[in-house]
This record gives C-alpha cells, sequence and structure tokens, in this order.
C-alpha cells in the first residue's frame, strides 16, 4: 500500500500555478544630452527596436537635475527574449553574485557593449555599458495587473532569491557566487 502511494506520488504532475517564467527583459540607459543619445543608438544597437526616453520627476540641483528632464532610455523585451538573454550572460562569463537577485527579478551591468558576441565596436557610440534585469512571473499574475475584475495576487505568487538561482542554474548554466 506505501509502495502504491510512493509510485502515485512521483507520477504526480508538478502544479502549472508554480512553475517559473521569465516575464520581460529591460534594458536600461543613464546619461543626461549627449550621453543620452549615445545610450539611445547603444540599446537601438542591441535590440533592433525603438527605446523610450525616460523623464525626471524630481529637482537635483546638485546633478543638474530638473523635472522633466530626458535621463535615460528604456527597451522591454517580451518574445525570443530566451536567445538574447544568453548572450547577455555570455558578455559576462555566466557569473552572477547572489546579491544581484532580488525577489522576482535580478539585475546585471554590461561595462562595454562589446563584450557582447556578434557586436562591434561603433566609433559614433563610443565605449558605453548598459543594465539589464531580467523579471520573473507565476502563471495567474495577470489577475493583479489587469484592469476590469483585479484581484489580489497572495504573497506566495512571489518568486523568492532560492527559486531564481535554481532556475537560472538550470536552464541558463548561470554560476552564482
Amino acid at each position: 500500500m506505501a509502495e502504491e502511494t510512493k509510485s502515485k506520488m512521483e507520477n504526480k504532475p508538478q502544479n502549472v500555478m508554480r512553475t517559473v517564467k521569465i516575464d520581460k527583459v529591460v534594458l536600461s540607459v543613464g546619461g543626461i544630452g549627449e550621453e543620452l543619445e549615445k545610450g539611445f543608438k547603444l540599446l537601438k544597437l542591441v535590440t533592433n527596436k525603438n527605446p523610450t526616453k525616460t523623464k525626471s520627476k524630481k529637482r537635483i540641483p546638485s546633478l543638474g537635475v530638473r523635472p522633466g528632464l530626458e535621463i535615460g532610455a528604456v527597451v522591454t523585451l517580451r518574445k525570443g527574449m530566451e536567445d538574447f538573454l544568453k548572450r547577455m550572460l555570455l558578455a559576462i562569463d555566466n557569473q552572477l553574485k547572489k546579491k544581484q537577485v532580488s525577489v522576482n527579478n535580478f539585475s546585471f551591468g554590461i561595462k562595454e557593449y562589446i563584450e557582447i558576441p556578434g557586436l562591434e565596436y561603433q566609433r559614433d557610440i563610443g565605449i558605453k555599458g548598459f543594465d539589464v534585469t531580467i523579471v520573473f512571473k507565476r502563471t495567474g499574475r495577470r489577475v493583479g495587473l489587469r484592469k476590469i475584475k483585479r484581484g489580489k495576487v497572495p504573497s506566495r505568487q512571489h518568486i523568492p532569491k532560492e527559486e531564481i538561482i535554481k532556475f537560472m542554474e538550470e536552464n541558463f548554466k548561470v554560476e552564482f557566487k
């Protein structure tokens, strides 16, 4: 009897609602004026998509930032991101630190875009880097995001650091220090 229950437990399919998926990959770069234009061109070169410029909401006099000033550029990738993510991870030698991982996402920076396989130096951009953020989700996340009949999503739907690390080690062979 005990052997039957063990074999049933082993054959039982895993809960679909608990599977971890990559929601999106976000690339961002910061700067003001000419540096921002270079970053904008860089994101367009890397992703073949049009970036969006972000504007500041606060005044920071010591940095010369005022409300409405363009201070960054962002691109979000949702389709075909696995191959793209593999290229980005190759640029950092598939090594990350555990402190770069937080709940539902992790981030890392690429210091020079010429480290990415398949990209060559562009004279008009120069040497520039950008940040990459990978956001994870579980099935059912849309319930908390949709406009009509929005529901509350429990905290057990969040993905802890340990699960993200396990997912990245299994699927992308990333080493965590």
